[in-house]
């Protein structure tokens, strides 16, 4: 008799994982996750207490692959657009990823969405380089990026608009470009 192939919890998360890239998060269960596998689900539930746990360990899983675009674009030269980049490039690459992270029905501020990105302070912090600005100030400027930047990966996650990659770079480029000069004239004179 052929001896049973044992299944580790990072080979289970990375099927979970492949399921909800084909099918979305409401595709994982048990039998749809043993598929992927090619086994039984008896496997799945010796690794994990019940499917709840697979599914946060899944968004876990997804969260790190987020981290791990956001951390390559932040070697560019200039580290504030190239995670801008990445961050619509994690979007095309990976739609029902993205909008498990980003297109929720969270219901909070944008601000609180900001701080909830798991990347949010090293954004902040490479922003702060590109613009020179103290951390209240790329605050408010990195918030009008964001919205930008958010509103162009969606439509990409989506499909709402077919955007090449230089259509992407350009757009964003040329924006957050033209947000620097305008939120510099904006900026009050200090007082001596």
């Amino acid at each position: 008799m052929p001896r049973a192939t044992k299944f580790l919890k990072e080979d289970i998360i990375e099927a979970a994982s492949a399921v909800v890239k084909k099918e979305g998060l409401s595709a994982i269960n048990a039998r749809r996750v043993a598929k992927e596998l090619g086994c039984s689900v008896q496997p799945i539930f010796y690794q994990f207490e019940n499917m709840e746990d697979l599914r946060q360990a899944t968004i876990l899983h997804i969260q790190k692959i987020y981290q791990s675009y956001m951390i390559e674009g932040s070697k560019e030269e200039l580290a504030y657009r190239g995670m801008g980049l990445a961050y619509i490039r994690f979007a095309k690459d990976y739609p029902d990823f993205f909008k498990i992270l980003f297109m929720g029905d969270s219901k909070i501020s944008p601000t609180e969405f900001i701080e909830k990105d798991n990347m949010g302070n090293q954004i902040l912090e490479k922003g702060a380089e590109f613009t020179g600005y103290d951390r209240t100030e790329q605050e408010a400027f990195h918030l009008k990026v964001w919205i930008f930047t958010h509103g162009i990966a969606s439509m990409v996650a989506t499909g709402t608009v077919a955007f090449t990659d230089e259509q992407i770079e350009e757009l964003l480029t040329d924006t957050v470009r033209q947000m620097k000069i305008g939120s510099m004239y904006d900026k009050k004179p200090t007082e001596s």
